[in-house]
């Protein structure tokens, strides 16, 4: 791998309206210590060296509005371009895919929602698949035991199993992808949807999984959790507070 091609690109999908945080700016613009959930994300993203260029897929009429956002914050230098994204969150990741230069060959996708990764989990992601590996998710393990119900919308939910929690992870983002392997199984995806196959999956590792690829695991880290929930806003609030009180963040 020259060394142009080691230089990782990422996609940031954030079109998505995220109305489990309440009504109101899409979940992406929505403002975490005074500063919008995706130029937090973006610049985590930007911290890495092993990052080169970063693909926001926004919202389709909100492209000029993030263009001013991201150019009002600032991103050290670092090459950030803007996308209009799609209805789901797979055809905005397509459609950053799509603005990455042919001769990137490592792409990470990151959550707009995920606004505190370490910039270390960034870096452990983009070196695995510099490394060789095709697929690369980071994840943490569980604290709470998990069961395996029958859906039961609104009323108790008989349990099927307990899953052994030490086989089980929860997994985060950035995910990182050889290019060839993310375009191929977003080709096929594509080409399965057309043809009324099976539902979108919830991550890009997802879609590896699907089409026989393999997707390994490095260490995540708690600060780096998904903002879906008033509450989970109210406990970022509390670690940007305690990372700029100790150094400056």
């Amino acid at each position: 791998m020259n060394a142009t091609a080691a230089v990782a690109a990422a996609v940031v999908p954030a079109a998505g309206r995220g109305e489990r945080l309440g009504p109101g700016a899409p979940k992406a613009l929505r403002e975490l210590g005074g500063v919008p959930l995706l130029v937090h994300a973006v610049r985590a993203l930007a911290r890495s060296r092993a990052v080169g260029l970063v693909v926001v897929a926004a919202p389709a009429d909100g492209v000029a509005e993030v263009v001013g956002l991201l150019d009002s914050h600032g991103l050290d230098g670092k090459d950030v371009r803007v996308v209009a994204g799609g209805a789901t969150r797979q055809e905005s990741v397509r459609l950053g895919l799509a603005a990455i230069p042919a001769d990137v060959e490592i792409v990470l996708v990151h959550d707009a929602a995920r606004p505190l990764v370490p910039v270390e989990v960034v870096d452990a992601v983009a070196a695995a698949v510099r490394a060789g590996a095709e697929a690369v998710v980071p994840a943490v393990p569980l604290a709470d035991t998990v069961k395996r119900v029958e859906p039961n919308r609104g009323g108790p939910e008989p349990v099927l199993d307990t899953p052994d929690r030490a086989t089980l992870r929860a997994v985060q983002t950035p995910q990182g992808f050889r290019r060839e392997t993310l375009a191929e199984v977003h080709e096929k995806a594509l080409t399965e949807e057309a043809a009324g196959g099976l539902p979108p999956v919830t991550d890009d590792a997802g879609l590896v999984e699907r089409f026989g690829g393999r997707v390994v695991v490095v260490p995540g880290h708690e600060e780096a959790f998904k903002v879906t929930r008033p509450l989970d806003l109210v406990l970022a609030e509390a670690v940007l507070a305690r990372r700029r009180a100790s150094d400056g963040y």
